[in-house]
């Protein structure tokens, strides 16, 4: 079960950092003030997951939980710039984020779907991360 339970809170922690990377990178092309204050607040969302992740990683490995490497990072970084070569409206920069908040969706409850035998701590967090994400969805939809 602790392997489970570390394989499940590696995972919401490499779509948390995932999460941070692709709103830190999307916030330096940002010009509309409100869309940034969306996304400084959804930053946080995601900082606060992974913080949690980090406090109940404690509880079953003496390790750091997983988190995007420096390759992922980069492609990251390369997909939006290409992305938005052509067009980096507030319309065009919301859609990329949903399409990576969707993707970490999809992932999440697939998790939530197949791992029953998670603690119920860990099975909290997963939960909160996809309901968090799906939020995000819906709120980020205002911008298209």
């Amino acid at each position: 079960m602790e392997n489970q339970n570390l394989n499940v809170l590696d995972e919401v922690n490499k779509g948390a950092t995932m999460g941070m990377d692709a709103i830190s990178i999307v916030s330096e092309k940002v010009k509309d003030d409100t869309f940034k204050e969306v996304l400084d607040t959804e930053y946080n969302k995601y900082k606060d997951i992974s913080n949690r992740v980090n406090v109940l990683y404690d509880n079953y490995s003496d390790k750091e939980p997983h988190e995007t490497n420096a390759m992922n990072k980069m492609m990251t970084w390369y997909g939006i710039q290409m992305r938005t070569m052509t067009d980096d409206t507030t319309s065009k920069l919301s859609e990329l984020l949903m399409q990576g908040t969707n993707m970490g969706i999809i992932e999440g409850r697939r998790l939530l779907n197949q791992k029953h035998d998670i603690g119920p701590d860990v099975k909290n967090i997963l939960n909160d991360f996809v309901v968090m994400q799906e939020d995000s969805v819906e709120t980020l939809k205002k911008y298209l």
